[in-house]
């Protein structure tokens, strides 16, 4: 596809269709023709005579009668495809369906007709079609105590409401809205894989206890208090939906406090912890004033210094020899305080010093790790 040609995004003020549009606009894609249920059957027509690719996301999932899932899903998709074949339109057509699609309930067969309807449009004029099933998916925007139980979680834990976990067992198959967004955007380049059936699928999908939606939902929130950092390994479920968590946040409680140890000398705030990343930390330190005078066996640290003017000092526990490192707010460097190395850090400076240390374990009262030796 290039950048100026023309995309039909039916449903766009809906939650895929918010983060499509954006990643869209992301890349440069200057002429989406956006539908949304309130606009007219004419402005359909226009729309789908000029499409060079269409995206059909518009659908029902919560209406007030069963038959709305056949004229929201079904019906307005065979009016979509009919408005195409009267321009004689051969433009790619995706949809986005749902596993219930093979279950027998008026949702999932109403979205089974839809991607049938869509199978038949494709025999018939000849266009590329890209139906997916998709699982549940999370992510940010999307509508809290309607018809995800993500969103709705990450909603009310974030505001100390109550949730309603029926059944801990029971798993939950999800697809993450920033890997439905890369899925839509390879088939707008025609690099979809489909399976044995014709379906695409989004990948990779997560699966989860809904117990463990829960524990981990508030082990979020509780991290405020404990400064620990969720497991953030690269297309983790915990990263997806700890930024989702995010997300759901009360636009008045993005800020929250440290604990500020403060005595005559400065300050020491911790920041971050994490088992397996370590211990961020601030350190404020007066004119004058010497921090430090220790060592330890297996935990080592990186001092950054981005206010002030100060000079950390090491010695090798078993030598005589000082090393002294001057460092500056002016000039950001680290300095890497090594296993069996007595370390202190002065502030030399007229004003206070700010530091940022952290160190490769967490503090532990019980096992320290931490000598008295002066430098």
């Amino acid at each position: 596809m290039h950048l100026n040609e023309p995309i039909l995004i039916t449903g766009y003020a809906g939650f895929v269709g918010k983060n499509l549009v954006a990643e869209l606009k992301n890349q440069g894609y200057e002429n989406l023709l956006l539908f949304e249920r309130g606009d007219t059957p004419e402005t359909l027509a226009h729309y789908a005579a000029q499409a060079s690719f269409v995206i059909h996301l518009a659908g029902i999932n919560r209406p007030k009668d069963p038959s709305e899932f056949y004229s929201g899903n079904a019906g307005l998709t065979d009016v979509l495809l009919a408005e195409l074949e009267k321009a004689a339109n051969k433009a790619p057509v995706l949809v986005t369906s749902s596993v219930q699609a093979v279950l027998d309930n008026d949702y999932g067969k109403s979205k089974k007709q839809a991607e049938d309807a869509i199978f038949a449009h494709g025999d018939k004029m000849g266009s590329p079609v890209y139906v997916f099933r998709m699982e549940g998916v999370f992510g940010k925007w999307c509508r809290p105590n309607y018809n995800s139980v993500v969103a709705t979680f990450c909603h009310n834990i974030a505001r100390d409401l109550p949730i309603q976990v029926r059944d801990p067992a029971f798993e939950l198959p999800l697809v993450y809205i920033d890997d439905v967004i890369r899925c839509i955007l390879d088939a707008l380049d025609g690099k979809v894989q489909k399976d044995a059936e014709g379906i695409c699928r989004i990948h990779p999908v997560h699966s989860v206890t809904l117990g463990r939606l829960a524990e981990l939902l508030y082990s979020f929130k509780e991290s405020r208090q404990s400064l620990a950092v969720p497991a953030l390994s690269p297309d983790s479920f915990e990263k997806k939906l700890y930024s989702t968590y995010l997300s759901y946040l009360p636009t008045d409680a993005f800020k929250y406090p440290l604990t500020m140890h403060t005595d005559e000398r400065g300050s020491f705030t911790e920041f971050l912890r994490s088992p397996e990343r370590g211990q961020v930390s601030v350190n404020i330190s007066k004119p004058g004033i010497v921090k430090g005078n220790h060592w330890h066996h297996t935990k080592n640290e990186k001092f950054l210094v981005v206010k002030g003017q100060g000079l950390i000092r090491l010695r090798r526990i078993d030598s005589q020899e000082v090393l002294e490192y001057p460092v500056s707010g002016d000039k950001l460097e680290v300095v890497d305080i090594p296993v069996g190395y007595t370390h202190s850090i002065e502030n030399v400076g007229s004003e206070d010093m700010i530091t940022v240390m952290w160190a490769n374990e967490a503090f532990d009262p019980d096992h320290p790790d931490t000598y008295f030796l002066k430098v």
